[in-house]
């Protein structure tokens, strides 16, 4: 997809270079409160999350669990840099209590909009199951103070979806965005992050966002979250094969080409570059 007439992508990389380190996540909203016409907004969910919800309930889990004294509960799923929300309502028609999450609050009323113009293009999958809550949250990914807000304890997610939010963030925030999954993600087996690996085919030396993403940058910060991964020359990730994953790393439990994605994630003849990983915490 073509990015609208009136945004200039390299606009967009010079205005976010002016926002240093943790001032980054500042850098982006602004760029919310200047319009919601931006040019990572699709208009709709990744193809590729929806064909993960219905094929591999059998890992992620579906949106009903139960506790162990026999009553039911609704899963919660988080979307981290929701945008104006699709995956969030496509989770809540699955029937996940699904939060977005956004640090502009322009975004948080694009995704408002978005849910009171458009929940019709989300129906109930489920009838037995019915439609998850849904929760606009403003806040700063890296805080706590958002999920004091919701009430919500560390390690409360069942599910986590990141697409478009590791190739957003400067690469230097990777080894605390990899960190923050760990303190999010609820425990293994019931805790999954569901990452869309894009762009996978991007120049790495090409200046973001978005960021080039390949299958191994995840690898490395995934398993070894909070530590300094080393690149090369190249922007190639210089993964050591002697390297014992950390042992409060994530461990990747699949990844496989989605037979569905965006055109974005597609080259020519639409070949599909993009890759979709589950992760698991290792304990």
């Amino acid at each position: 997809m073509t990015p609208p007439a009136n945004i200039d992508p390299k606009g967009i990389q010079a205005h976010l270079a002016t926002y240093k380190g943790e001032r980054y996540v500042e850098g982006w909203a602004s760029l919310w409160e200047k319009g919601d016409d931006l040019p990572w907004d699709r208009g709709f969910p990744n193809p590729a999350l929806e064909d993960t919800l219905v094929e591999r309930v059998g890992t992620v889990g579906g949106p009903l669990a139960q506790r162990e004294d026999g009553t039911s509960y609704r899963r919660k799923a988080l979307v981290p840099g929701c945008g104006r929300g699709v995956d969030v309502l496509l989770l809540a028609s699955f029937g996940y209590d699904a939060y977005g999450l956004e640090y502009s609050p322009g975004a948080v009323e694009a995704c408002k909009k978005e849910e009171a113009a458009n929940l019709s293009r989300y129906p109930v999958r489920d009838e037995s199951v019915g439609r998850g809550k849904v929760t606009w949250i403003q806040g700063d990914f890296f805080d706590d103070a958002w999920l004091k807000a919701i009430n919500v304890p560390r390690n409360g997610f069942d599910i986590v979806y990141d697409y478009t939010f590791f190739c957003a963030l400067s690469p230097e925030l990777r080894p605390k965005w990899a960190l923050r999954h760990t303190e999010l993600l609820a425990p293994s087996p019931a805790g999954n992050l569901i990452c869309l690996e894009f762009p996978r085919h991007k120049d790495p030396l090409a200046p973001g966002p978005p960021y080039a993403s390949p299958s191994e940058a995840y690898v490395e910060h995934l398993s070894h979250p909070g530590e300094k991964i080393v690149y090369n020359d190249k922007g190639v990730v210089k993964a050591d094969p002697l390297r014992e994953p950390s042992q409060v790393g994530l461990e990747r439990v699949a990844h496989w080409q989605p037979a569905r994605t965006h055109t974005v994630g597609q080259g020519e003849n639409g070949v599909i570059h993009d890759r979709v990983s589950i992760w698991r915490r290792r304990d």
